[in-house]
């Protein structure tokens, strides 16, 4: 349900530059709606969290993260992230690119010591933008395991190591690909001589603030966690369904909070630093906003997102519309659908997350009205 004093509550921490007239208009306006795609999607519970440049405008949360209980949600209930963590690996490897460990164009292979890319042709090299874009030729691959069941994932050096291969060579075509993002993570590891997930949590989520993001939930975000449904096949009725782990979990078995999500993409409003901390240096960001392979753009993205040539960036889905640069990602597992999104143009942003499935189209359009009512009610860039 939609509660103003949450509403209030969020307007409190606005920026001076922010007028809360405009923010609530901003908020009553995308309500509705908000509640459209719930019934239209079969959506339990959803969170949203807008953004600017300096700070989150205003925070919601609908519906309930356990039915059964009929536990309402709150701005701080957990979702799993699913591929929207993508571009935090990002991150950390274009740092260990800044430090000069290698270059975007150089082929991974030579920095592979433990093991070989499958299927690789020598004359036609995997490199580093090519894993970033989704151009390598690696399959999607996933490798799920229940959390509570018998098995569970390969130690990531020993997955990589069995499994790490090609199908197709590199640029023959677009195929999203979760163990590209595994070799991400392995590389990140090799490079920084630090635990990935050690790394992750210091280099990218500490200095964002973002303190409810985790590998594994912790007893006290477990506490917070939304339970994830699926429509039951005969009925259509949400019925809960197996939280998994994965083999490829680099990819985006990451679990946050809608705050820590607004927290990731403000810093792609940016210019690559957050609270007096640098991540990256602006034109390794803004390379991350730039469309990487003309050939392979125009299509539509996840759900029917983009404006002008749609496309990848390094890892972001980039898109523009009138001269303005928009950037999204999705994240997807059985029983949850996260989106984050931008104009860095005008710096306005939006995420959400929710225990819905597959509930793509639904938050593409909730991203569209929310980054256009922002840029109406709240004028030019902040």
């Amino acid at each position: 349900m939609f509660r103003i004093a949450t509403v209030f509550a969020a307007l409190s921490a606005l920026p001076v530059a922010a007028q809360p007239q405009e923010v609530a208009g901003v908020a009553a306006r995308l309500e509705p709606e908000i509640r459209r795609a719930m019934l239209d999607g079969n959506i339990p519970s959803l969170t949203v969290a807008l953004t600017d440049r300096q700070g989150e405008l205003w925070s919601g949360a609908y519906g309930h993260s356990n039915l059964w209980a009929r536990t309402p949600a709150s701005t701080r209930t957990v979702y799993l992230i699913g591929s929207t963590f993508k571009a935090q690996s990002t991150v950390a490897l274009l740092q260990q690119m800044e430090q000069g460990k290698f270059a975007l164009d150089d082929p991974v292979s030579g920095y592979l010591d433990d093991f070989i890319i499958r299927g690789e042709d020598p004359a036609h090299p995997v490199t580093f933008r090519h894993l970033l874009t989704h151009t390598s030729g690696m399959p999607v691959a996933f490798g799920p395991h229940t959390v509570w069941g018998d098995t569970s994932p390969l130690p990531l050096e020993e997955y990589l190591r069995d499994s790490l291969r090609v199908d197709t060579p590199p640029l023959a075509g677009v195929v999203y690909s979760n163990m590209a993002y595994s070799l991400v993570g392995h590389l990140v590891e090799e490079f920084s001589g630090v635990p990935y997930r050690e790394y992750i949590r210091g280099e990218v989520w500490s200095p964002l603030g973002m303190t409810s993001t985790e590998f594994n939930p912790s007893p006290a975000t477990a506490e917070r966690l939304a339970v994830p449904y699926v429509p039951h096949e005969e009925t259509g009725r949400n019925t809960p369904t197996q939280r998994l782990k994965a083999n490829v979990w680099p990819a985006g078995i990451v679990y946050g909070t809608v705050h820590d999500q607004a927290s990731w993409v403000r810093f792609n409003l940016g210019d690559g630093s957050r609270g007096g901390a640098r991540l990256l240096e602006r034109e390794t960001l803004d390379e991350m906003h730039t469309l990487q392979y003309e050939q392979f753009a125009g299509e539509p993205l996840g759900g029917g997102w983009g404006y002008e040539n749609p496309g990848y960036g390094l890892t972001w889905w980039v898109s523009t519309r009138d001269g303005e640069s928009f950037f999204a990602h999705s994240g997807s597992v059985p029983g949850y659908t996260a989106f984050a999104s931008g104009n860095r143009t005008r710096g306005f942003g939006v995420a959400f997350l929710t225990n819905g499935h597959r509930a793509h189209p639904h938050l593409v359009r909730l991203t569209r009205l929310a980054l256009d009512l922002l840029a109406e009610e709240l004028g030019e860039s902040r």
